[in-house]
């Protein structure tokens, strides 16, 4: 009987006592999120809740959220879940867009959410700490469902165009977390970590739906904030962690006496969601003794497609090698695969890829062909199979000729011991058509010279790639998942340096 809530339902019939979720002092065991779940079911049922309907959720990486999920998926319905920093147009958007009947968020991000359902006449329900409390029928188990099902629908962030919703089913989800449990060597003794949004896909489908279907604990952190997770990390002896690029360079660079003898038993740590500076992987590894395993995925793929698996030689600048079931190739700008060590475009297939955009038959007939998807990303694989991910494909830069990958020169400049965080991208230019620009943010208290800076990259890169226009920021934008936002960043004063 397939269902994404069913593996936390059956560990609470076998350890009820395990604990689940673990945020801060509060501790959720197994049977104990199950009656949560199972009683906040019953309420959303009340309001008229079926499978199939989309249910839109709202709300933080805390354990109310995972009650809110699990009793959307125990009734079989679509679960659309949103950040909590999202607009009253931008959901009224997906509302639209999905169908959405039923209106779920955070007490204390509840406001747009509620005047959307106001406006259109949809049923809502503020979700409080606690949630699953109430009186009520619960759910006595969970509804049998179709692999092929729709679990849940999340929305690109519509970087070309309005945000498209990418259909997850019951099956991508299912099989994502049993292949990740295998990845990673999990087990019920596991203690998992994260600050990850749980709305995102990396949070929900590779981190989420794995511990809960190990049977693992899982502690919960938010918002994300360095010294905190790695606080996190010590006081619950947590065995793996997950994040993004950011966090591990934030925890890198936090303040306190943390060193390897406060995570004896942390045994790896996985980082997905961009690329990871190898000089972050070292520098980690040097100061917490753990080492950082970087895996690849994108919305449409569930988050998943290839991994650093702990059983392998781990190559530092590699995503690693095809998840089990996965295929990668590469293809050239007439759809040709190419031959390993040549640069071309990521396609993917296997059991993580999506079933199609919400809605979309045009877009989902553009990105996905025979099985494959289109990912848009650059990369290459070597002899043994490694994936390398050299750009987005949108973001490469020509200048004057010469093809230059943003994410090499950024990888060159985070080895300059004063930079924190750095973003390259082209700007327009009369004389090469792009020049290469970057912004960067450095310690705090320590300047660095712009002419010295270039005089640096130029020891380590070819003059071509180097940076002729800075721009110096105390930080750089991200998103939601932590990501660094290139699209947020303003060009137009990196093309009008002197504006």
């Amino acid at each position: 009987m397939p269902n994404v809530a069913r593996p936390p339902w059956e560990h609470a019939g076998s350890a009820p006592n395990a604990v689940a979720l673990r945020a801060g002092d509060e501790v959720w065991t197994y049977a104990q999120l199950r009656d949560a779940s199972a009683a906040f079911g019953g309420e959303l049922r009340a309001l008229g809740a079926r499978p199939g309907d989309r249910v839109l959720l709202v709300a933080p990486t805390v354990a109310e959220f995972v009650v809110a999920y699990l009793a959307g998926q125990l009734l079989g319905t679509v679960v659309i879940t949103m950040n909590t920093m999202a607009t009253e147009p931008e959901i009224d958007y997906v509302v639209e867009d999905s169908g959405a009947s039923l209106l779920i968020a955070w007490h204390e991000a509840s406001l747009a959410a509620s005047r959307v359902a106001e406006e259109r006449d949809l049923s809502f329900r503020v979700l409080a700490p606690g949630a699953g409390a109430r009186s009520g029928t619960p759910v006595d188990e969970p509804v049998e469902r179709n692999l092929d099902d729709t679990a849940v629908l999340l929305y690109t962030s519509g970087t070309t165009g309005r945000p498209k919703g990418v259909e997850l089913t019951v099956g991508n989800l299912l099989d994502t977390a049993r292949t990740f449990v295998e990845q990673l060597d999990l087990t019920s003794q596991d203690r998992f970590g994260t600050a990850l949004p749980l709305f995102h896909v990396f949070g929900q489908a590779v981190c989420l739906n794995t511990v809960l279907t190990t049977g693992a604990s899982m502690s919960l952190l938010s918002p994300f904030e360095p010294v905190a997770m790695l606080e996190m990390i010590r006081r619950d002896r947590l065995t793996t962690v997950a994040g993004v690029p950011t966090m591990w360079n934030a925890m890198l660079h936090a303040s306190g006496d943390f060193g390897p003898a406060d995570f004896a038993d942390l045994r790896l740590a996985s980082s997905g969601g961009a690329s990871l500076p190898g000089e972050v992987i070292t520098a980690f590894s040097d100061r917490f003794g753990c080492t950082i395993l970087e895996g690849y995925g994108l919305t449409e793929s569930s988050g998943a497609a290839t991994y650093n698996a702990p059983d392998r030689q781990q190559r530092i600048g590699s995503v690693g090698i095809p998840l089990p079931g996965t295929d990668v190739e590469i293809r050239n700008l007439d759809g040709e695969p190419v031959p390993a060590g040549d640069v071309g475009e990521v396609f993917l297939r296997g059991p993580s890829v999506m079933k199609g955009y919400w809605n979309r038959p045009d877009a989902t007939a553009a990105d996905l062909a025979g099985g494959w998807l289109r990912t848009g990303d650059l990369g290459r694989v070597d002899e043994d199979g490694y994936l390398y991910i050299v750009d987005r494909a949108k973001d490469l830069i020509i200048r004057g000729g010469y093809n230059v990958y943003p994410r090499e020169v950024e990888e060159v400049l985070y080895e300059h011991p004063d930079i924190v965080e750095v973003a390259v991208l082209g700007v327009a230019d009369d004389a090469y058509g792009e020049e290469v620009a970057a912004v960067v943010a450095t310690r705090s208290g320590a300047p660095i010279d712009e002419d010295e800076l270039r005089t640096w990259a130029k020891e380590r890169l070819s003059p071509y790639k180097v940076p002729h226009r800075f721009r110096f920021v105390d930080t750089l934008p991200k998103g939601p998942s932590g990501k660094i936002l290139k699209r947020a960043i303003d060009r137009d004063a990196l093309e009008n340096p002197a504006s």
